[in-house]
């Protein structure tokens, strides 16, 4: 089975629509799935849910979906590189679900598992655990935390194989597994596919059975998010 798209726009036609929830790959802006990010812009759908480590900038990875209105509430643990996420939040206009980074990692990686929910003292006796269900173990308190299962997956990896085994490059990894094991359905932007065979199994980093569509983007930005470099002497 082949699943490569022609383009960014093709590979989500027919499942990125009004109200889905997203999850998107990434860390800070490394790793980011940038040409789906533009394609969902590109769409045009909103009242959008984003499952994301961060909001991007403000004018790149999820910042360009701030910047349309597109996103309706973001599900995320670090969002302090984005301006207008700041001003949508404080003046009401964007919901936000806050989480520990590695309670939103473990979530993700539950939805993946089939696990719908488990427990984590991280954040007890915080806002985080404000309507949430504790229990006790062990004379210490947990909080409940549920799975996340995105309708749709936006995930960056560097190869593919036509039937979606996956390679990543070295920190772009970061989320990226996680988010593409949760969704419903995935969809991956690969700088390179080759034929299937070709990857060293040993190599792999996530097989294709968690893949639904590919688009390649040869020639990603990868934008830096703040360079700072020594001053010349």
């Amino acid at each position: 089975m082949n699943k490569v798209y022609p383009s960014a726009r093709e590979a989500l036609a027919g499942i990125v629509k009004d109200g889905v929830t997203l999850g998107v790959g990434g860390f800070g802006l490394c790793g980011i799935p940038e040409a789906l990010i533009a394609a969902v812009r590109d769409l045009g759908v909103k009242d959008l849910t984003c499952i994301s480590n961060n909001a991007g900038v403000d004018d790149f990875g999820l910042g360009i979906l701030l910047k349309t209105r597109q996103v309706r509430k973001m599900i995320s643990s670090y969002v302090g590189e984005n301006k207008e996420f700041e001003r949508q939040f404080l003046s009401g206009e964007l919901e936000l679900e806050f989480t520990p980074q590695g309670t939103l990692a473990e979530r993700l990686r539950a939805g993946g598992a089939g696990i719908p929910a488990f427990f984590t003292r991280t954040g007890v006796g915080t806002v985080i655990a404000e309507g949430k269900e504790i229990r006790e173990f062990d004379g210490h308190q947990y909080i409940m935390e549920r799975a996340l299962t995105p309708d749709v997956s936006l995930v960056k990896a560097y190869i593919a194989d036509k039937v979606g085994n996956l390679i990543f490059h070295k920190t772009a990894r970061n989320f990226n597994p996680p988010v593409a094991q949760a969704g419903k359905i995935t969809v991956v932007e690969v700088e390179k596919v080759v034929e299937t065979g070709e990857l060293d199994p040993d190599q792999i980093h996530l097989p294709g059975i968690f893949v639904h569509r590919i688009v390649i983007n040869a020639n990603p930005e990868k934008r830096i998010e703040q360079r700072t470099v020594r001053a010349a002497k």
